[in-house]
């Protein structure tokens, strides 16, 4: 039996619970004209209590695209190694690719063996991302910590096209 299904669905009900702030975000925010963003993404890490990885990507808000750094950090009842290499992620109650960037809170639940996948729904404020991917690895356990994206050195809002 594959536990690729109860991951997807602990972490969902995760991200749910971090999505509910944001779903309640004031009228007026609604109001104004929201950006698409969609970022693809590599990242790597491991952790033992304590909770690390990296990695890079390229961020996509309308028709500008730009590279980006990743990071992540924190701790929990959590054991493991593992490498996203496919990582896909969506973005909500974006008004500029600016409102990206930064810290998510960041709550995961996870246990994969030889192929891993990896959900997430994270929060900044009021903005919102949907995170997936799949990769290899091992790890098993519940951490909670800070997800965040970086301009990469000296591209901040340049054109990546």
């Amino acid at each position: 039996m594959k536990a690729r299904i109860p991951c997807a669905a602990l972490a969902s009900v995760l991200g749910l619970a971090l999505c509910g702030a944001a779903a309640a975000a004031p009228a007026d925010d609604m109001s104004r004209s929201q950006e698409n963003c969609h970022m693809e993404f590599t990242l790597s890490g491991w952790s033992a209590v304590y909770k690390t990885a990296s990695g890079s990507g390229r961020l996509t808000c309308g028709t500008k695209t730009v590279p980006v750094k990743l990071s992540a950090k924190g701790g929990g009842l959590t054991v493991g190694k593992y490498k996203i290499t496919d990582g896909q992620a969506t973005f909500s109650n974006v008004n500029t690719m600016q409102d990206v960037f930064g810290d998510y809170a960041m709550a995961s639940a996870h246990v994969g063996a030889a192929k891993s996948a990896r959900t997430a729904v994270m929060s900044k404020g009021s903005v919102t991302m949907a995170l997936s991917g799949t990769g290899n690895g091992w790890d098993i356990g519940v951490g909670f910590g800070r997800f965040t994206i970086k301009p990469a050195t000296g591209s901040a809002g340049n054109n990546g096209q």
